[in-house]
C-alpha cells in the first residue's frame, strides 16, 4: 500500500483542522490538485503497480481528494464529525489508488467510489454504538437502508407498524424480525447515569431498572426446599417393596421411561399389573414423603433455639 500516500492525505486533513473553518480551508487546499484524464490515470497506475513508484501513486490519490470529499459530506446525517468522514474516505481512496488496475476500461474515480464508501461504512458502524452492530450482510444493508424504506412506505404514518415492517423486509430481503431490532438500535445507546425526573425528584436510570432475575434470599430459599424434597423422596422410597420401587423408579424417575407393556413383558406380569403397581408406590411415596417432611417441619419447631450469653 503507498504509505506516502496516505500521509499526503493525512497532511492535508492536520492543515485544514483548524477550528471553525475545517470545510472551507480544505475545499481550498484540494483545489490545488489537478483533475487527471484517462490517459494520465493509466500511466500513473502502470508506474506504481511496475515501479512502485510512490510519486505515481500520490499524483494518483490526491487527484480525487475532491471526489472522497464529497462522498463523505452525504453522510453527515449520521452525527459524526466530518473531519473523520473525510479522513475515512482518503483511506478508502488509498486503497483504491493501490489495487486499481491499468488497461481497465472504468475511469479511477468509478472504481474508487466504491472503497471509499466501503471504508466510510465501516467507520459508522464501528463508531454508531458501544454495542457491536453491522456484523452480517443483512444488518449493513438495514444500517444504512431501513430509514429511507421506512420513509418510503410510512406515507403520513409515523413510526414502525407491523404492516411497514413487512414491506420493509420484503423490499429489503430481511426477515421482519431484523427490521425491528435494527429500529431499535438506530435510536443509539442511552447512559445508565442519564437523569430522570419523576415527581420531582431526580435520579438516574439505572436506579430505575428492576431486575428480573432472583435474589439471593430466593436463590437460597429454592435450593433448600430442592434438598429438602430430594430427601424426602429418598426416605420415601424405603416404604416400597423391591418390586415396587422398581416399577417407580422406571416409570416415574428415568429420563426415558418403558412403557407399560415392555415393562410388563420384563417382569412377566400384565400391563394392567404394572399400572396398579405404578399407582399403589405413587400414592405410597407421596405419603411418605409428606409425612418427613411434617416430621422435620415439627422438629424445627420444637428444636431449642441458642440466645447470646448476658454479660456479668
Amino acid at each position: 500500500m503507498p504509505v506516502k500516500s496516505v500521509a499526503v492525505a493525512d497532511k492535508t486533513l492536520d492543515v485544514a483542522g483548524r477550528a471553525g473553518g475545517y470545510a472551507k480551508d480544505y475545499a481550498l487546499i484540494i483545489k490545488r490538485y489537478d483533475l487527471l484524464e484517462r490517459g494520465q490515470e493509466q500511466e500513473l497506475a502502470r508506474r506504481w503497480h511496475e515501479r512502485h513508484d510512490r510519486v505515481a501513486s500520490d499524483v494518483l490519490v490526491t487527484s480525487h481528494l475532491r471526489l472522497a470529499a464529497r462522498v463523505a459530506r452525504r453522510y453527515q446525517g449520521y452525527g459524526l464529525p466530518l473531519s473523520d468522514l473525510i479522513a475515512e474516505a482518503n483511506l478508502g481512496l488509498v486503497i483504491a489508488a493501490s489495487r486499481f488496475e491499468a488497461g481497465r476500461e472504468a475511469r479511477f474515480s468509478t472504481y474508487a467510489i466504491w472503497w471509499i464508501k466501503a471504508a466510510i461504512h465501516d467507520y459508522i458502524l464501528r463508531s454508531w454504538s458501544l454495542v457491536k452492530i453491522g456484523t452480517t450482510s443483512a444488518q449493513r444493508k438495514l444500517f444504512f437502508g431501513l430509514r429511507r424504506e421506512m420513509r418510503k412506505f410510512a406515507g403520513t404514518t409515523s413510526g414502525l407498524t407491523p404492516e411497514i415492517v413487512e414491506a420493509v423486509a420484503r423490499e429489503l430481503e430481511v426477515s421482519p424480525r431484523d427490521v425491528i431490532e435494527m429500529d431499535c438500535r438506530l435510536t443509539g445507546d442511552l447512559s445508565l447515569n442519564t437523569p430522570i425526573t419523576d415527581d420531582g425528584q431526580t435520579t438516574e436510570w439505572q436506579a430505575m431498572l428492576v431486575d428480573g432475575s432472583p435474589d439471593a434470599e430466593t436463590i437460597v430459599g429454592d435450593h433448600d426446599e430442592r434438598a429438602q424434597r430430594s430427601e424426602a423422596l429418598h426416605a420415601a422410597l424405603g416404604v416400597l417393596s423391591e418390586r415396587e420401587r422398581r416399577v417407580l423408579e422406571v416409570r416415574r424417575l428415568a429420563d426415558d421411561p418403558p412403557s407399560l407393556e415392555a415393562l410388563g413383558r420384563e417382569m412377566s406380569i400384565s400391563n394392567e399389573r404394572v399400572r396398579q403397581i405404578e399407582a399403589r408406590a405413587f400414592e405410597k411415596v407421596k405419603r411418605a414423603a409428606a409425612d418427613h417432611l411434617a416430621r422435620k417441619a415439627a422438629a424445627r419447631l420444637t428444636a431449642p433455639r441458642l440466645t447470646p450469653a448476658c454479660p456479668a
